[in-house]
């Protein structure tokens, strides 16, 4: 067990924590929180050892193996395999004895010690992964030099899961993997044995591995039980005991309601209708826990738009040399809303940069609509801003013409308050950075969105604002992003980037983990495969005989298809009329005491309505379900 006991913290002429005291039991996977600059690294570097407390007591067994993820990157020579097996010193040190053994005695003991450790796995472990975080085969032997800063820190968190170990402490763990890493990384820490702290703004990371929140705030440390939600849950309680809050609260969960009523009358595939409803109910739950954050944004959107605003046909996207889709034929509308899956190296970021003219297409087709206007935020836009200009001047850069209060106004809303907006960025960390560089993407007024992992280095608070920013934007928007309540909440559609294609995925994020985990049982089965366990080939049928099926399936399908397209004639009027109620309800004056009655027989009318709409989305849904089971 580890404890602290009224502990104190000064870095400089900061107090971090102040009589702060915590129990962490053996085996407890905690996620440590707080707003940025609350010290959690801090803490984290207590643990390590790098630090010690200017006040009180900090227990940690003696015994206790602590395994931490650097953040530095290195520019090694070694091997990725060799980089990430450095993580098990202990059998480092044994290879090295068992190579300079002096006597066979000498060589009997470090063999004997070799088998206790049970060394001869180490090489396989660090395989599956370097493998779970992405890597392929043939990258396991590029020197750690060869490999991008984010590819790097995959291998800080390698070496830190290879080393044994009782505590085991992340720093934000997910912030450089793309989804399918970050679904691998969570199963992984679901099984480990130890301690495990970790630091993460991920929140559905977070409900997946903690079993409690450690919260960081105002120089002490405060226990809760349960994952992520539950903390939301309990914080929105204490929240709502202020009035001014209370109300604020009020407020932004009638913008989801909203939102939910917008999302159900577009919905059009039952599962992910399903998935999509479920998170945003969610939000409704959870926005009163953010009420008090200080972002509060939006996407401003070019008053113009085209259809399509962006179409490509016959296209080869690619590298001179390398072709990596070959074949592309894609339209954009005003209203898209779609996350891009696929693996790692599908081309995914390949799509995007072709999309923005980053990248020039091999060949084919590109049209562009009269209006369009494309903001674009790639993995690594912090490099493209010049850190030693000042947040007001790279936006007055864009825009010439706005005005001091204006550009102020606006970086307001992305946390830069006051002169904050006037100093000069280099020193500002890498949080700060992303979300002036969000600002700079919201500030051209766009209508077409395209994100490649927007959020890279942003806090919990400032991820959920820019969720609420997106559920707001009008136009079109390409997402990729490991982030899955950001996908859940703001998409309606996915497209799967694999094996040279670009296709609709019908399904949500649990279908797809299911797609990667029978993905990777593929390539893993043996080339050529098993004769006796390879799906039989489809039987070959007739032109005839299929229209036959084909007219026979839609004959058993009529039934089905007209009580949907009923249920959504009925769905129409439905929100219709209760969009007529609501904007009577809007009307001040009906809240006066000559009209109570008035009021009373609106509000309802509203509940009915409001009860028939659900028992109508309802039957709806079960019927697009079966609908599509059965085609």
């Amino acid at each position: 067990m580890i404890e602290f006991n009224q502990v104190s913290l000064q870095r400089g002429t900061q107090t971090l924590l102040k009589d702060a005291s915590l129990r962490i039991h053996d085996g407890q996977k905690m996620a440590l929180i707080g707003p940025n600059g609350a010290g959690k690294s801090s803490l984290f570097a207590l643990l390590n050892g790098e630090l010690n407390v200017d006040g009180g007591d900090l227990y940690i067994p003696p015994k206790w193996r602590i395994a931490h993820m650097r953040q530095e990157v290195e520019a090694s020579e070694r091997s990725a395999l060799d980089y990430a097996m450095d993580g098990d010193s202990l059998y480092r040190t044994i290879e090295h004895n068992i190579a300079n053994a002096k006597s066979d005695n000498d060589l009997a003991h470090w063999l004997d010690q070799m088998d206790q450790h049970q060394g001869y796995g180490v090489p396989v472990k660090a395989q599956q992964l370097l493998h779970g975080l992405g890597f392929s085969q043939e990258e396991l032997q590029r020197p750690v030099k060869s490999f991008s800063g984010g590819w790097r820190i995959r291998l800080n968190l390698a070496q830190a899961l290879m080393m044994p170990s009782d505590l085991l402490l992340l720093d934000e763990p997910t912030n450089h993997l793309d989804l399918e890493a970050t679904l691998w990384l969570e199963q992984y820490l679901k099984n480990y044995p130890g301690t495990l702290l970790f630091i993460s703004h991920d929140r559905d990371f977070i409900d997946g591995v903690a079993n409690n929140i450690v919260h960081l705030h105002q120089q002490s440390l405060t226990l809760y039980p349960g994952n992520y939600s539950a903390y939301e849950r309990i914080r929105a309680e204490k929240l709502a005991q202020q009035q001014s809050v209370y109300e604020k609260q009020q407020e932004r969960v009638a913008e989801i309601e909203k939102f939910v009523a917008r999302f159900r009358a577009k919905a059009s595939k039952a599962k992910q209708a399903q998935s999509r409803l479920k998170e945003l109910q969610r939000m409704e739950l959870i926005a009163p826990a953010h009420v008090d954050s200080p972002f509060h944004f939006e996407f401003p959107c070019y008053e113009k738009m085209s259809t399509p605003l962006l179409a490509i046909d016959h296209a080869q996207l690619g590298y001179p040399g390398k072709t990596i889709l070959p074949d592309v034929k894609l339209s954009v509308v005003p209203g898209h809303r779609v996350g891009l899956l696929g693996p790692n190296g599908a081309g995914k970021s390949t799509l995007l940069k072709t999309l923005c003219r980053e990248l020039p297409m091999l060949s084919g087709e590109r049209s562009e609509g009269e209006h369009l206007r494309i903001g674009y935020y790639a993995q690594h836009q912090l490099e493209s801003l010049d850190v030693k200009a000042t947040g007001a001047l790279i936006l007055q850069r864009l825009k010439p013409k706005a005005s001091d209060q204006e550009i102020r106004n606006f970086l307001g809303g992305f946390g830069f308050h006051g002169d904050r907006a006037l100093e000069v960025i280099e020193p500002f960390s890498g949080g700060e950075k992303a979300r002036l560089a969000l600002a700079c993407v919201a500030w051209m007024k766009p209508n077409l969105l395209i994100l490649d992992e927007p959020t890279n280095h942003l806090d919990i608070e400032m991820r959920e604002a820019l969720t609420v920013a997106l559920q707001n934007f009008p136009g079109a928007i390409l997402v990729v992003s490991h982030d899955r309540h950001l996908l859940k909440a703001t998409v309606d559609e996915y497209w799967l980037v694999d094996n040279g294609k670009i296709q609709e995925f019908d399904g949500d994020l649990d279908d797809y983990h299911q797609y990667l985990q029978q993905r990777e049982e593929q390539q893993a089965q043996p080339a050529g495969g098993n004769a006796a366990s390879a799906a039989p080939a489809a039987p070959a049928v007739d032109r005839k005989e299929q229209k036959r099926l084909d007219a026979e399936k839609r004959q058993r399908l009529a039934p089905l298809r007209k009580k949907q397209q009923a249920a959504e004639k009925k769905m129409e009027t439905l929100q219709t009329q209760l969009a007529t109620i609501e904007e009577q309800l809007g009307d001040n004056g009906l809240y006066d005491a000559a009209r109570k009655d008035e009021l009373n027989k609106l509000l309802q009318q509203q509940g009915k309505l409001k009860s028939e709409l659900e028992e109508v989305e309802m039957e709806w849904m079960e019927l697009t379900e079966q609908l599509e089971a059965d085609e």
